[in-house]
């Protein structure tokens, strides 16, 4: 259940990056209270994850998580750059969240 959490907290880390870009430097009051809930519970459900999953790699999965969903969010949204390195970035970061949680107990 503790990587259900986990993976919950880092798709409400994109939530909340998304929200605060759409916040307008917080001047945007329903994105600015987005950002807020989003951030609360991602750092309840992050805490509630490293209770049974190593901090480091809990930490490591949630960041990972949260800057690839962003960067995806970007190129979608944003019409961010999605060249071949920036996208074999994001593939090497997939396969590092993949292989932390292999080799987790």
């Amino acid at each position: 259940m503790a990587w259900f959490y986990l993976i919950i907290a880092g798709l409400f880390e994109v939530g909340f990056t998304s929200c605060l870009k759409l916040s307008d430097n917080f001047t945007n009051v329903k994105w600015s209270i987005g950002f807020f809930v989003c951030i609360t519970l991602s750092f309840l459900l992050l805490n509630k994850a490293i209770q049974d999953i190593p901090i480091g790699t809990g930490y490591a999965v949630w960041t990972g998580i949260g800057a690839v969903g962003t960067v995806i969010m970007g190129i979608i949204l944003y019409k961010e750059p999605s060249d071949f390195w920036r996208l074999f970035f994001i593939f090497t970061l997939i396969a590092s969240i993949i292989g932390l949680k292999v080799v987790s107990k």
